[in-house]
C-alpha cells in the first residue's frame, strides 16, 4: 500500500505496537525520518526508543509486532537483522559489538568477509580496511586489536563497519554514553559528515546538548507512544521544550532543592595508594587523603583516564589493583577493607559505572538481583525465605518507582533507569553508612536523573555519607556540597561547592597537568 510518502522520506514507521507479557512496550508509534537528515529520538528510560529500533532492523522480525515500515519507497517485512542490513539500515547498540582480541580489520569485516573462492583475501580487507579509518578519522593501523584502542576509537571502528556494508540509514544508540567530551564532540562531527554525503542517522541520546548541536529533527516518546516531533530547522529547540515532552510537565529545577545538615567525620582515607593490576610498577592511585562528613554528598571531579574509578574500586575490598596501601576510617577508627565482604561489613557500598557488567546478574529476576549483597538479610539458618526476599524486593520496587512487570522480571528486559534502581536498591538493602556511587546516572533520562538525584538527597538527610563520582561537571555542581578534583591519580583541588565552577575544575585539571 502506497501512503504518499514524499520523495524525501527515507523511513516511515507507521502505528507501531510491540508487546512483551504483560508489558506493551510500543503502542501506536508513528516515526518519519527524511533523507540525509540526523533525527533524534528521545524519551525517557522505558519509552520505548531502543525498542523501535530493534523493530526497524529486524531483531524483533515482521510478525512480532503490528504496523507498517516503509523504507525506501518500499513496504518492508525484516525477518532478522541481517533483511535489515542489505538494505542498508545498520545499527550500533549501546554495547558495542567488537571482539576485543580481533583486529580492527577482522572485525570491520566480521560475517562480511572479502573473499574469493571461499577464501579471504586479507590483502583486500587491510586495504578497505585502511580506506574506511580515514573516512571516519582514525589512523591506526588495521593490525591494532580493538583491546588497544580507547572506547571512543572502538565506536568510529563500528561507524566504519557500517560505511563497509554500504549504509544508508544509520542508527546509533547512545553513542556519547561512555565518552569523554573530546571523543564525544569528534563522533558529533563525523555524523556531521555522513550527513553532508547523504546518509540519515538516527540518533538515540540523553544529552540533549549533544542533540541540539546536530539534529535536524526530534522525535520524542513517552510511555511507548510518540508525543510529537519538533523541527529544528525551523527554529532552535531548547533542552526545556524537549524535557517538557518527554516528561509530560516543566522541570524547573533539574536538582532537588535541599539543605544540608552535615556532621562530624565518618569515613577517612589517608595516604591510600594502589598501583596497576597487571603493571606492578605503575601507581594509578597517589596518596589520596579524603574526608566524608554525616549527610555530606562529596563529588570528585575528574578527566577520563583521572583515577577516580580504580580509587573506589580499591577502597572497596581492593576489587582493583595490586600493592594497595593506606588506611581507611570509620568514626575515627581503622578498618579492614581488604575484602568485598569486609567493606560491605563495615558499611561501605560501591555501586559500579557498568551496571550491566558488573553490578547486575542480567539474566536473573529483580528480587533475586535485590537480595544479592545481602543473602542473610532473606535467610533464615541459611536458606533463603522466598516470602521475605519477595518483601524485600516489592518493597525497593515501590520505593524507587521501578518501572517493570513485576519483580520476577528479568533485568535484562528492564531499560537502563530502571535496571540502576535495581543496582541501588542491592546495596541499600545493605543499610551501608558510606555509599559510593560511580557514574550513577549513565545513559540515564533526564526524569530518572532527577528521581536519582532526589534519592541520594534523601540518603544525605538520612545521615549517609556520599560519595558521588561524574564526569558531568554540571551533575557534580547541582548535587555535592563539596568537590575534590582528581588528576592523574592524585587530587589536585577540594572546594565548597559555593565556590566551584566548571572553569575553576578545569583550571585545577590543567594547571595541575
Amino acid at each position: 500500500m502506497n501512503r504518499g510518502i514524499s520523495l524525501d522520506t527515507i523511513l516511515e514507521m507507521h502505528d507501531i505496537r510491540k508487546t512483551f507479557p504483560g508489558v506493551v512496550a510500543l503502542n501506536k508509534v508513528n516515526l518519519r525520518v527524511r533523507a540525509g537528515e540526523i533525527h533524534a529520538l528521545v524519551g525517557e528510560n522505558g519509552a520505548g526508543k531502543s525498542t523501535l529500533m530493534k523493530v526497524l532492523s529486524g531483531v524483533y522480525p515482521h510478525g512480532e509486532y503490528s504496523g507498517e515500515i516503509h523504507y525506501l519507497g518500499q513496504a518492508q517485512r525484516f525477518g532478522g537483522i541481517h533483511d535489515s542490513e542489505r538494505q542498508g539500515i545498520i545499527i550500533i547498540h549501546q554495547e558495542l559489538a567488537l571482539v576485543p582480541l580481533l583486529s580492527i580489520a577482522e572485525n570491520i569485516f566480521l560475517g562480511n568477509e572479502t573473499a574469493r573462492h571461499g577464501v579471504i583475501d586479507w590483502m583486500e580487507a587491510h586495504s578497505q580496511t585502511q580506506a574506511l579509518l580515514k573516512k571516519v578519522g582514525l589512523k591506526e593501523s588495521p593490525d591494532t586489536l580493538i583491546t588497544n584502542i580507547g572506547v571512543g576509537k572502538q565506536q568510529l571502528v563500528e561507524i566504519a563497519k557500517a560505511l563497509s556494508k554500504k549504509v544508508k540509514l544509520l542508527i546509533l544508540d547512545e553513542p556519547t554514553a561512555s565518552l569523554n567530551e573530546t571523543d564525544s564532540d569528534a563522533l558529533l562531527m563525523l555524523l556531521l559528515e555522513l550527513k553532508a554525503q547523504g546518509i540519515a542517522c538516527i540518533l538515540i541520546s540523553h544529552k540533549l546538548n549533544e542533540i541540539a548541536k546536530v539534529a535536524d529533527a526530534i522525535t520524542i516518546l513517552r510511555d511507548g507512544s510518540t508525543v510529537e516531533t519538533l523541527d529544528c530547522r525551523a527554529q532552535a529547540i531548547s533542552e526545556d521544550r524537549v524535557i517538557r515532552g518527554m516528561v509530560g510537565r516543566d522541570m524547573a529545577d533539574r536538582y532537588p532543592k535541599r539543605t544540608p545538615q552535615i556532621g562530624e567525620t565518618v569515613f577517612e582515607l589517608r595516604g591510600w595508594r594502589a598501583f596497576h593490576p597487571q603493571h606492578a610498577e605503575r601507581e594509578v592511585v597517589k596518596g589520596i587523603d579524603l574526608t566524608v562528613r554525616r549527610g555530606e554528598i562529596v563529588g570528585i571531579a575528574g578527566l577520563m583516564g583521572a583515577g577516580r574509578t580504580e580509587l573506589a574500586m580499591s577502597v572497596f575490598g581492593r576489587s582493583w589493583g595490586q600493592r594497595i596501601s593506606g588506611q581507611a576510617l570509620l568514626h575515627g577508627q581503622e578498618i579492614d577493607v581488604s575484602t568485598v565482604q569486609k567493606a560491605v561489613a563495615h558499611g561501605l557500598a560501591y555501586v559500579t559505572e557498568d551496571r550491566k557488567g558488573n553490578g547486575l546478574v542480567l539474566s536473573e529476576d529483580i528480587q533475586w538481583n535485590t537480595s544479592l549483597a545481602n543473602l542473610p538479610g532473606v535467610s533464615h539458618r541459611g536458606v533463603i525465605d522466598d516470602g521475605r526476599e519477595f518483601a524485600v524486593a516489592e518493597g525497593f520496587r515501590k520505593k524507587m518507582r521501578t518501572r517493570c512487570s513485576g519483580v520476577d522480571q528479568k533485568v535484562v528486559n528492564l531499560s537502563g533507569g530502571n535496571q540502576q534502581k535495581v543496582v541501588l536498591s542491592k546495596w541499600l538493602f545493605t543499610n551501608p553508612e558510606v555509599l559510593i556511587l560511580d557514574e550513577p546516572t549513565r545513559g540515564i533520562d533526564v526524569g530518572a536523573k532527577f528521581e536519582i538525584y532526589t534519592l541520594i538527597a534523601q540518603l544525605a538527610a538520612e545521615g549517609k555519607c556520599v560519595i558521588v563520582i561524574s564526569s558531568e561537571m554540571p551533575e557534580l555542581l547541582g548535587l555535592s556540597d563539596r568537590i575534590y578534583v582528581m588528576n592523574e591519580g592524585r587530587f589536585v583541588a577540594e572546594m565548597p561547592v559555593a565556590d566551584a565552577s566548571q572553569e575553576k575544575i578545569m583550571r585545577a585539571i590543567v594547571g595541575a597537568k
